[in-house]
Protein backbone atom coordinates (compact mmCIF):
# COMPACT_ATOMS: atom_id res chain seq x y z
CA UNK A 1 0.00 0.00 0.00
CA UNK A 2 1.43 3.67 -0.91
CA UNK A 3 1.86 5.10 2.65
CA UNK A 4 1.43 9.27 1.52
CA UNK A 5 -0.83 10.36 -1.39
CA UNK A 6 -1.64 14.07 -1.48
CA UNK A 7 -4.28 15.83 -3.27
CA UNK A 8 -4.42 19.68 -3.50
CA UNK A 9 -7.35 22.52 -4.98
CA UNK A 10 -7.28 25.47 -5.51
CA UNK A 11 -10.75 26.73 -3.66
CA UNK A 12 -10.62 29.93 -4.66
CA UNK A 13 -10.82 29.30 -8.16
CA UNK A 14 -12.51 26.07 -7.67
CA UNK A 15 -10.13 23.91 -9.25
CA UNK A 16 -7.62 21.16 -8.70
CA UNK A 17 -3.98 22.78 -8.31
CA UNK A 18 -2.43 21.56 -12.00
CA UNK A 19 1.11 22.21 -11.87
CA UNK A 20 1.41 23.67 -8.34
CA UNK A 21 5.44 22.45 -7.27
CA UNK A 22 5.25 20.41 -4.08
CA UNK A 23 7.96 18.01 -2.12
CA UNK A 24 8.21 15.98 0.64
CA UNK A 25 11.26 15.98 3.12
CA UNK A 26 12.44 14.02 5.95
CA UNK A 27 14.43 14.68 9.19
CA UNK A 28 16.54 12.19 10.12
CA UNK A 29 16.66 13.01 13.43
CA UNK A 30 14.56 14.09 16.46
CA UNK A 31 16.87 16.94 17.28
CA UNK A 32 15.46 20.28 15.95
CA UNK A 33 19.12 21.55 13.95
CA UNK A 34 19.01 17.78 12.14
CA UNK A 35 18.75 18.35 8.54
CA UNK A 36 16.02 17.56 6.01
CA UNK A 37 16.24 15.55 2.88
CA UNK A 38 14.15 15.65 -0.02
CA UNK A 39 12.07 12.01 -0.27
CA UNK A 40 9.94 13.15 -3.39
CA UNK A 41 9.18 16.87 -5.27
CA UNK A 42 6.54 16.51 -7.98
CA UNK A 43 4.10 18.60 -9.38
CA UNK A 44 0.17 18.47 -9.13
CA UNK A 45 -1.54 16.61 -11.95
CA UNK A 46 -4.53 17.21 -13.76
CA UNK A 47 -6.73 14.70 -11.18
CA UNK A 48 -5.01 16.95 -7.98
CA UNK A 49 -3.18 14.38 -7.19
CA UNK A 50 1.04 15.37 -7.19
CA UNK A 51 2.99 13.14 -9.46
CA UNK A 52 6.03 11.10 -8.49
CA UNK A 53 4.41 9.86 -5.30
CA UNK A 54 2.56 6.68 -6.57
CA UNK A 55 3.64 3.38 -6.08
CA UNK A 56 6.38 4.49 -3.85
CA UNK A 57 5.39 3.10 -0.62
CA UNK A 58 9.08 2.33 0.07
CA UNK A 59 9.90 6.22 0.09
CA UNK A 60 8.35 6.56 4.04
CA UNK A 61 9.12 4.91 7.08
CA UNK A 62 8.58 5.89 10.19
CA UNK A 63 9.56 9.63 11.23
CA UNK A 64 9.15 13.36 11.02
CA UNK A 65 8.21 15.02 7.27
CA UNK A 66 7.51 18.09 5.82
CA UNK A 67 4.95 18.93 3.03
CA UNK A 68 6.05 21.95 1.30
CA UNK A 69 3.94 23.84 -0.95
CA UNK A 70 4.85 26.03 -3.59
CA UNK A 71 1.39 28.55 -3.16
CA UNK A 72 3.28 31.37 -4.21
CA UNK A 73 4.66 30.70 -7.37
CA UNK A 74 1.27 28.27 -8.25
CA UNK A 75 -0.57 31.69 -8.19
CA UNK A 76 2.20 33.82 -9.87
CA UNK A 77 1.95 31.09 -12.83
CA UNK A 78 -1.87 31.80 -12.70
CA UNK A 79 -1.48 35.10 -13.45
CA UNK A 80 -2.34 36.28 -10.15
CA UNK A 81 -1.73 39.25 -8.83
CA UNK A 82 0.13 39.21 -5.11
CA UNK A 83 1.61 41.28 -2.29
CA UNK A 84 5.31 41.37 -2.17
CA UNK A 85 5.91 39.72 0.11
CA UNK A 86 3.78 37.51 -0.69
CA UNK A 87 1.40 36.31 2.60
CA UNK A 88 2.17 32.70 1.67
CA UNK A 89 4.93 31.61 -0.53
CA UNK A 90 5.87 28.41 0.49
CA UNK A 91 3.48 26.64 3.03
CA UNK A 92 4.88 23.75 5.42
CA UNK A 93 2.96 20.88 7.00
CA UNK A 94 4.58 18.71 9.26
CA UNK A 95 3.38 15.50 10.00
CA UNK A 96 4.65 12.18 11.40
CA UNK A 97 4.49 8.71 10.02
CA UNK A 98 4.16 6.39 12.85
CA UNK A 99 2.71 3.50 11.15
CA UNK A 100 4.30 3.19 7.46
CA UNK A 101 1.84 0.23 6.73
CA UNK A 102 -0.82 2.60 6.86
CA UNK A 103 -1.94 4.97 4.55
CA UNK A 104 -1.80 8.78 4.85
CA UNK A 105 -3.60 10.88 2.61
CA UNK A 106 -3.36 14.61 2.58
CA UNK A 107 -6.08 16.67 1.23
CA UNK A 108 -4.64 20.13 0.88
CA UNK A 109 -7.76 23.44 -0.07
CA UNK A 110 -6.21 26.45 -0.38
CA UNK A 111 -6.47 30.49 -1.52
CA UNK A 112 -3.29 32.83 -1.72
CA UNK A 113 -4.63 33.60 1.82
CA UNK A 114 -4.91 30.35 4.09
CA UNK A 115 -4.63 26.68 3.79
CA UNK A 116 -6.60 23.44 5.09
CA UNK A 117 -4.91 20.34 5.09
CA UNK A 118 -5.64 17.09 7.24
CA UNK A 119 -5.20 13.25 7.08
CA UNK A 120 -7.92 11.71 5.08
CA UNK A 121 -8.94 8.43 4.67
CA UNK A 122 -8.69 8.11 0.62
Amino acid sequence: MQAVSIHAVDVANGVVAVGMRVDIVRQHSTQASAPWTTVVSGKVGRNGVVDGIEGQERLFDAGVYELRLYVGDYYRARGMALPEPVFQDVQVFRFGIADPSQHYHLPIKFTPWGLSCFRGAA
